[in-house]
């Protein structure tokens, strides 16, 4: 393995696999814990504080949308990603292995795929632009003209371009998460005749 697939491995590949790894592991040990405890009723409502802590954790976007004008946007983003893992994790523990109605987890999987498609924008977006910017001032430090530059770098730019587009992937996603989400708690409301 070169240094520079030995590097992608590491910066860039490792800790997205290891975010989802442990988002997993926690995911099936706490499962585990709470059926093996008899603490299975906890499960039922750690959706609830997940859920909170899901929508609470969308003031990053709020912000960075300019809807609202207070908080920090770097403060803001790390309570984004650490309130949307907290949260599903708690949303996942809530969903169990049970395979009760279509509805909830058809919203699990939505949650999913939205938080595989945030970390993919968190891990992989920013290495990739730090990786195509050093790339250009490697070979413009090497005395290459703007052109040739441009042409060196062009088929990862245009990568970087497309993984750009990530966000036209995950906001979607999270609405489709948010709307199947709405319509499980309303449903439960129901069932339990809460309105």
């Amino acid at each position: 393995m070169d240094q520079a697939t030995s590097s992608l491995w590491s910066r860039h590949i490792l800790p997205f696999t290891l975010l989802l790894g442990v988002l997993c592991a926690a995911t099936l040990a706490g499962d585990y814990l709470l059926h093996r405890l008899n603490l299975v009723w906890i499960g039922r409502y750690l959706g609830i504080p997940g859920t909170l802590l899901i929508i609470g954790s969308l003031a990053y976007s709020l912000r960075k949308r300019k809807v609202i004008s207070s908080g920090n946007p770097k403060n803001l983003l790390t309570l984004h990603e650490v309130g949307t893992w907290l949260g599903s994790l708690m949303v996942l523990l809530h969903a169990g292995i049970h395979f009760n109605a279509i509805l909830p987890w058809l919203a699990t999987v939505a949650m999913g795929v939205n938080v595989i498609s945030g970390l993919v924008g968190r891990l992989l977006l920013g290495r990739a632009r730090e990786y195509v910017l050093g790339q250009r001032d490697h070979y413009q430090l090497r005395g290459l003209s703007k052109e040739e530059v441009e042409r060196a770098v062009f088929w990862d730019a245009v990568t970087l371009d497309a993984m750009n587009l990530w966000r036209k992937v995950h906001i979607p996603i999270f609405i489709v998460f948010a709307v199947l989400s709405l319509g499980h708690i309303v449903s439960i409301f129901l069932f339990w005749e809460w309105i």
